[in-house]
């Protein structure tokens, strides 16, 4: 199983320590990207593990540090600056919105290798949904994430508590061990500590959509 996670808008901006070492990330293919990118600010900041850098409310829920290194070596970080890292990564605090364009023929190769046989937990927003996207037999096993609040009978789109419930799905999947294969298994995952509901996909090519039902 990989779970994809979009970054956060709030970072931690650590005052000391190494500075950033471009062939100390995963998915080495990236790095000429990754220094066109790099200006002298970026250079002279410090560096922590992603799973420090990133303290969005989506990132609190899911609680990286806490869990194990083997359960977050499933867990890929789509990124603007860095294009693709690992929680573990040593990266520095930025700030750069998303060129999808210019980054989906770099990470396609990488982030269909990472994902592998598993089923594909997708819980990134629109802009950072452009970058990748599963193509075909890996979409077969592509869910991704949505939030709605029932009450009265009555369903609306969850938009800032929908970070939280997918951080909070995240975690129980990471936790739950296994290596779910299927859209069905992950939703038999999910169900266990929330309410979920899968749907297949609505066309060719789109993912099964798992959405968390919140009261």
């Amino acid at each position: 199983m990989l779970i994809l996670l979009p970054p956060s808008e709030g970072k931690a901006d650590p005052e000391r320590g190494r500075r950033l070492d471009l062939a100390r990330l995963s998915f080495p293919s990236l790095g000429e990207r990754r220094a066109a990118l790099l200006d002298a600010a970026l250079r002279s900041r410090p560096v922590r593990p992603a799973r420090e850098i990133y303290t969005g409310v989506l990132y609190q829920a899911l609680d990286l540090p806490s869990l194990s290194a083997a359960a977050q070596r499933r867990v890929v970080i789509v990124s603007a600056q860095y294009g693709a890292v690992r929680p573990a990564d040593p990266i520095a605090t930025y700030k750069r919105p998303i060129d999808a364009p210019a980054w989906r023929p770099l990470l396609g190769p990488e982030l269909a290798r990472a994902a592998g046989r598993g089923a594909i937990v997708d819980c990134r927003s629109a802009a950072y949904l452009a970058a990748w996207r599963p193509e075909g037999e890996q979409a077969e096993r592509w869910v991704h994430v949505g939030v709605v609040k029932e009450a009265a009978g009555r369903r609306t789109v969850v938009s800032h508590d929908a970070k939280r419930w997918r951080g909070l799905l995240a975690r129980q999947l990471l936790v739950a061990g296994g290596s779910p294969r299927t859209p069905e298994e992950v939703a038999a995952l999910a169900a266990r500590e929330a309410r979920v509901e899968l749907d297949p996909p609505e066309a060719a090519g789109r993912p099964w959509r798992l959405t968390v039902v919140t009261g």
